[in-house]
């Protein structure tokens, strides 16, 4: 309950002081738009060739294409401020303030930044998972809904945990960031089937850094792809996993700060 009305505290601050910057919040969720109506017109333009791609519809690919925003716009939405590690909090002593109150470090390193044009991602997913279901003519039960969420929560998981690993390696080497952000820029090909890729690729966006089991695998599942254990159990055990290594590595390098100066 502690840590829930902390966390709340935080929202309210920062909703607040989002209603006094209105402007930058609608530029940026107008430009997020754009950048996600430009990635499907693509997908249109190359299905105006071909009829489908290695087995795959239009309408299949957005729905991944679509799913594949919701973990995304979750770890964005709460856990954003984990970027912030990766480069100038360490390097200038900034990440002080996070050990020396009585509340757990990681947590509060999340909670106090709260990102609202993460909603952009949330309902461009939620509406292009709609409308391919729709022209698919498949239907979501209460059973399928509940276990999307669940997917979607461990999605949510495995990208956060991905960003906390390659951020936390800034406690080493104290500016991480180019490395996280050429590591987090390969969830785009967990956008698209897998079996499009080279091996050399499948192989790493599904076992070395394992953003196709946030999004591709248990899309695959709902489309009537892929099985319930290859997607969906598979994707929670590779959830837990890897925020086991990522926090691992995170107490770790909490062991290691020096602060700045030192």
């Amino acid at each position: 309950m502690k840590y829930f009305r902390l966390y709340r505290k935080f929202i309210i601050q920062y909703v607040k002081s989002l209603m006094q910057n209105k402007l930058d919040f609608f530029l940026g969720l107008f430009g997020f738009f754009m950048m996600q109506a430009s990635g499907i017109a693509f997908l249109f333009l190359v299905f105006e060739k071909i009829p489908n791609l290695n087995g795959w519809s239009f309408d299949e690919i957005v729905f991944i294409y679509g799913f594949a925003q919701l973990p995304r716009g979750i770890d964005h939405l709460f856990t954003d401020n984990i970027w912030l590690l990766s480069s100038p909090m360490i390097v200038r002593g900034n990440f002080d303030r996070y050990l020396i109150r009585p509340i757990n470090p990681l947590f509060h390193l999340i909670a106090d930044r709260f990102q609202p044009d993460a909603l952009g991602e949330l309902i461009v997913g939620c509406s292009l998972i709609t409308i391919s279901l729709s022209r698919l003519h498949l239907s979501l039960g209460l059973i399928d809904i509940m276990l999307m969420l669940f997917a979607v929560l461990c999605g949510s998981v495995i990208y956060t945990s991905i960003k906390l690993f390659f951020a936390s390696l800034a406690f080493w080497i104290k500016d991480s960031f180019s490395i996280m952000h050429l590591t987090y820029m390969t969830s785009e090909f967990a956008k698209y089937p897998l079996s499009i890729y080279s091996k050399p690729i499948q192989i790493a966006i599904s076992f070395i850094i394992p953003f196709a089991f946030a999004a591709f695998f248990p899309a695959s599942y709902f489309v009537n792809k892929a099985n319930f254990i290859e997607s969906i159990g598979t994707g929670l055990i590779v959830a837990i996993v890897s925020f086991c290594i990522a926090y691992f590595t995170w107490l770790q390098g909490i062991k290691v700060y020096e602060s700045a100066g030192n």
